[in-house]
């Protein structure tokens, strides 16, 4: 292992307003619909489920530049600005001439990127009054975040965890019992979604689309209570901006720019934070960088998904969606990357890969837990499942750089340690781990159940 370069910024660094980059795209995305009139949203449509400011930023077309509120930002300050590394040890695995970049978000208390939104959707709702959140989470990195940001602003937290999830990563579920959440395996007998999927499928391991059914329900049927999601909505990226907007600020002091920016992809959340702001560099032609999402094979909403209206959950509680999806009753593999299993990609991830400003790959498993591992034993970092898909990415495109004889900076962004999924790491070194493909079938039966819009 060989010593890589750490850059930092100072305190004085972090950001002070969140990059929105709706306004900066030549074609904006479609309006999410109310699911019963199929008529567009309003910001106060959302005022029931979501913070009013939440709701706000979420419709908010027309600001490239929202602030960080101060509290917000102090906050920040326990673990911004994340160092930008240059991974000279990965680079001599490699063998590249490549230079290889990682934003490393995994410094984070709970180890992630998550907490960059779960602290202002809490701080939002602490200055509304409320006393009660619900959330989902699929491989929990979600749920330890807000649980953390529930108590920090005195609120308290009920989190649907997908059940594989629950079983397969336990400590993840202490930690958010740590921070004082009630943690519920999804799908549970705790709401009528969960117990309609049940009666149904007795033995579901769940989906992030039916953890965010329960979720909704409790939120809806409980006085004071709003809920909050870790990915997906445009409120949602907004707040992951930070990371861009500090590997910017990095890449400078470093001397150069990507040419490549390569985020793992589940719903859009630290793809769209480490991404959005060097794209807006591309959409003002000032810049060419590549933008890559690195999805699971296994759940390739980006690469193989359909561009239609879709409902957020399973149980279609959620408003409508104009996204990339596999249909909102995809019933994604067991694999170990549990936070990238969702069914679709927000409606402006959705967007830009549709008038092609970005490009998507999907990585089988095993292809991930080998890169994982290339990259353990030459920076010391042990990644997480999510994250080792965009480590696979970068390998990828360094391969094909040098091969091409045009050696390019790649930046991609590190989501989060994997210290909590060495039982997901046991399996692939015990040869217990297999890929999965989802065929043209599968896809095309439940994409014909998507409602008319």
């Amino acid at each position: 292992m060989s010593e890589s370069k750490k850059i930092f910024l100072t305190e004085t660094d972090i950001p002070r307003a969140w990059f929105n980059i709706i306004p900066s795209m030549p074609e904006k995305p479609a309006p999410m619909l109310n699911p019963a009139t199929k008529k567009p949203l309003t910001a106060e449509d959302l005022f029931p489920l979501f913070s009013e400011e939440a709701s706000r930023q979420e419709m908010n077309t027309t600001d490239s530049w929202i602030e960080i509120p101060d509290e917000v930002r102090d906050l920040y300050k326990i673990w911004r600005p994340t160092p930008l590394v240059r991974a000279r040890g990965l680079e001599k695995a490699l063998g590249t001439a490549c230079h290889i970049y990682f934003k490393n978000e995994s410094v984070s208390p709970v180890g992630s990127h998550k907490l960059n939104s779960a602290i202002p959707q809490a701080y939002y709702c602490k200055q509304q009054g409320v006393t009660n959140i619900t959330t989902e989470t699929g491989a929990g990195q979600w749920g330890a975040a807000l649980s953390l940001a529930t108590r920090m602003f005195g609120i308290d937290l009920a989190v649907y965890m997908v059940k594989i999830s629950y079983n397969q990563k336990p400590y993840r579920r202490s930690i958010m019992q740590t921070y004082g959440a009630e943690v519920i395996a999804s799908p549970s007998m705790s709401t009528k979604a969960g117990r309609k999927i049940i009666t149904e499928h007795p033995n579901y391991q769940g989906s992030l689309g039916t953890a965010i059914s329960e979720a909704v329900e409790l939120a809806m049927s409980t006085p004071n209570c709003k809920y909050a999601l870790g990915s997906v909505l445009n409120h949602v990226a907004l707040h992951q901006t930070v990371i861009g907007l500090e590997a910017e600020k990095q890449m400078e002091i470093a001397g150069e720019y990507p040419d490549v920016v390569i985020g793992c992809f589940g719903g859009g959340s630290n793809f769209s934070g480490i991404s959005f702001p060097f794209l807006r560099h591309n959409l003002s032609g000032e810049r060419h960088s590549r933008f890559i999402a690195a999805e699971p094979m296994a759940c390739p909403k980006l690469t193989r998904g359909a561009m239609r209206y879709d409902y957020g959950d399973e149980a279609g509680y959620t408003p409508l969606i104009p996204m990339l999806t596999l249909g909102h009753n995809f019933e994604p593999a067991n694999i170990h990357a549990g936070g990238l299993r969702y069914h679709g990609a927000g409606a402006v991830v959705s967007s830009l890969k549709e008038n092609g400003l970005i490009d998507a790959v999907d990585i089988p498993q095993l292809e991930s837990f080998e890169a994982a591992t290339v990259f353990a034993k030459s920076e010391g970092i042990i990644p997480a499942p999510e994250s080792a898909h965009a480590i696979a990415a970068a390998i990828r495109e360094a391969r094909a750089s040098d091969e091409a004889g045009t050696p390019k900076t790649i930046l991609f962004n590190l989501s989060g340690h994997g210290l909590i999924d060495m039982a997901s790491y046991d399996r692939y070194f015990a040869g217990d781990l297999a890929n999965y493909t989802v065929s043209d079938e599968q896809i095309a039966a439940n994409v014909e159940t998507l409602p008319e819009v």
